[in-house]
């Protein structure tokens, strides 16, 4: 269970390091259903988001997330959940979320989670999104 960054990724954060994306744009957190390990090459296209049961992705607003410097660094973002009523339509099982870029649609990162099977109402994921830096 390691954060993967793809390439397309750590093009993405050399970019804005060096301001040359002119455009920010918030981070749309996905679930994938397709048991996939991360890997440096994958496009956004490698993972199958889950449908049905009450599942949508959630989008992280840049104004809300808290950067904190020190040795490390980080950037936080308050709990999420995501509350299913039921099963869901395509692949039953979700294993991983994946993070995209809302507008361009480029792959941030990934990563596995122990599977899990959503089947009743309430049924939740809970994730802390966090990334550090040292």
């Amino acid at each position: 269970m390691t954060i993967l960054v793809p390439n397309t990724g750590e093009v993405i954060a050399l970019s804005y390091l060096v301001n040359k994306v002119a455009t920010p744009e918030n981070l749309i957190y996905g679930l994938f259903a397709t048991n996939v390990t991360p890997a440096e090459t994958d496009t956004a296209a490698t993972y199958t988001e889950a449908v049905g049961g009450g599942y949508a992705a959630l989008t992280m607003t840049g104004a809300n997330w808290t950067v904190t410097g020190g040795a490390p660094s980080s950037a936080a973002y308050a709990q999420q959940t995501w509350t299913f009523t039921g099963a869901l339509t395509t692949n039953a099982t979700i294993y991983g979320y994946f993070v995209i870029r809302a507008t361009s649609v480029d792959l941030v990162l990934a990563e596995t989670f122990p599977s899990f099977t959503p089947t009743a109402n309430g049924d939740n994921i809970k994730l802390t999104p966090t990334i550090t830096a040292d």
